[in-house]
């Protein structure tokens, strides 16, 4: 009996000590680290490729002055050129439809960046199709349905229907995890055409050069997954609004084509990081 009181007053005793003792803390869990530094943002490259499509145009061709014709073709149709066969050789890796990047992540709270891009687009108007066409050459004035040969006037931006954008970006991060991240990218910007327009008309044929030939703007969507902080790849769809004001066409470059269009542009580029 004597031995039960003991042990239960030493229970007692040690009771009050061993609650009053504070709760030993548990460490804290580290806070998740972005594959992306957010501290002082990030430079970034990217190159890739692409697919396009465009609306159907009305193209006015005129000249006054070597010449004399003003006549609209209606409804054109065009489409791109891919040009992807060796495209993996250095010699050729400009030759396809391709898309360069350089960019900045300013790593705020808002995920904004800003970045130039070269779109590298090709715009071919189909031959041998029938469109309506009308306006005069030489003192003849006509409106019919015409089937467009390529002795009458071919056209082609292929060196090309090229983008110079300054845009503006925005990154919705979708999943992280350690050593990959998905985001949602959007882009919103414009900027000059500095094409290369190859083209032939009543046979008198012009190559480029490169030059100021009107202006562009548009917005695109994609996905951007990130691997390790340093290395990504991305997918956009692009929509763009083009309007040429100043293509020059004939051997002594004294014609003018004016017409604009949209264009759907779908890139596939593998990009790289730079954390600052």
């Amino acid at each position: 009996m004597k031995c039960s009181i003991l042990a239960a007053a030493l229970s007692l005793g040690l009771a009050g000590p061993l609650a009053a003792q504070p709760a030993v803390p548990q460490p804290s869990q580290p806070a998740l680290q972005l594959p992306v530094g957010r501290h002082h943002g990030a430079i970034y490259f990217s190159w890739g490729y692409n697919r396009d499509w465009y609306t159907r145009s009305d193209i006015r061709f005129r000249n006054h002055t070597t010449d004399d014709y003003d006549f609209t073709f209606h409804n054109a149709k065009a489409h791109d050129h891919l040009s992807m066969s060796d495209f993996w050789k250095l010699s050729n890796l400009t030759v396809p439809q391709y898309d360069a990047t350089i960019g900045y992540m300013f790593g705020d709270k808002h995920d904004l960046g800003i970045e130039i891009g070269w779109n590298h687009l090709k715009y071919v108007v189909d031959d041998n199709q029938v469109m309506r066409v009308s306006g005069q050459i030489r003192g003849f004035h006509f409106d019919r349905d015409t089937l467009v040969t390529p002795d009458f006037v071919h056209l082609q931006h292929t060196n090309g229907n090229n983008y110079l954008m300054v845009n503006l970006v925005k990154r919705q991060r979708l999943l992280v995890g350690r050593h990959l991240a998905l985001s949602a990218i959007g882009k919103v910007g414009g900027g000059p055409m500095i094409s290369y327009t190859i083209a032939s008309i009543f046979t008198s044929h012009s190559e480029g050069p490169f030059h100021y030939e009107g202006w562009v703007a548009g917005a695109s969507a994609g996905l951007r997954l990130e691997f390790f902080r340093y290395v990504f790849l991305q997918s956009d769809m692009q929509g763009a609004f083009a309007n040429y004001t100043n293509s020059r066409i004939g051997y002594d470059r004294q014609g003018l084509v004016t017409h604009h269009f949209g264009s759907a542009q779908l890139t596939y580029a593998l990009g790289f990081n730079v954390p600052l």
